[in-house]
């Protein structure tokens, strides 16, 4: 790894300790952290391509390390993502075009197996679903193995461009490095916030929403496991 680029703890990544930690990191100020993480997808999610979502995901982290060094935290600092928006935007792409790749192709396909069903169903015979649900099976597994795989490999890409001040580029590879240094810690803990989104999901769906906040507190304790503090420079002489 280049000497620029920040090293990483191997084996370092406590699933449990990110949950406990997470939770510590957020309760005294929940409501607050839960308006972001809202806001933050929500805006993230307006704009096609992810144009957005990289700048908000870049302020989320952003007030979460703060709030790990013990640094006040206020509403409008998740704006402060957009200083970060070039960075953010590329991490953004690189993770929305894999998915591209697989849906559009995938909608070439499936869309003739439906109307071909429909069509015959039109003609009195019943309509043959099966390969349309096949190919609409395999499509979304296929997603969400990417989803999965995303999760794992990319946990700290927004975390390094706010912290260390990585370009977009950089911050993936680097994140790829630690995650599978970190890879059953880090697997383990995106396995265990989908089992909670799930649970939440049975809970009439919003308790999902009311989950999403530990998520990310959670990504950024398993952050500071995997990434010490960056050094601060000394302060200056006396007399300057």
């Amino acid at each position: 790894m280049s000497a620029s680029l920040p090293v990483f703890n191997r084996g370092a990544v406590r699933p449990m300790e990110c949950l406990r930690g997470g939770w510590d990191l957020i309760k005294d100020q929940y409501w607050l952290f839960m308006g972001m993480t809202f806001l933050a997808l929500f805006i993230g999610s307006a704009v096609p391509m992810g144009i957005l979502l990289g700048p908000m995901m870049c302020g989320l982290y952003l007030t979460l390390l703060r709030r790990q060094r013990g640094e006040p935290v206020q509403f409008d600092m998740l704006f402060k993502g957009f200083d970060y928006f070039k960075d953010g935007l590329i991490a953004a792409l690189i993770q929305v075009v894999p998915v591209l790749l697989i849906l559009l192709p995938s909608y070439a396909i499936m869309f003739p197996l439906y109307f071909s069903a429909i069509r015959s169903s039109r003609r009195g015979a019943p309509p043959d679903m099966v390969p349309f649900f096949a190919a609409f099976s395999v499509v979304m597994l296929l997603i969400m193995f990417i989803s999965l795989a995303e999760a794992v490999f990319f946990i700290f890409t927004y975390p390094l461009i706010v912290d260390r001040g990585l370009s977009g580029i950089d911050a993936i590879k680097v994140s790829f490095r630690a995650a599978t240094a970190n890879l059953g810690g880090v697997l383990g803990l995106v396995l265990m916030m989908m089992a909670l989104s799930f649970l939440g999901v049975l809970a009439c769906y919003v308790g999902a929403l009311f989950v999403l906040p530990l998520h990310y507190a959670a990504w950024s304790i398993a952050y500071r496991q995997a990434f010490a503090p960056a050094p601060q420079p000394p302060p200056p002489p006396a007399g300057f």
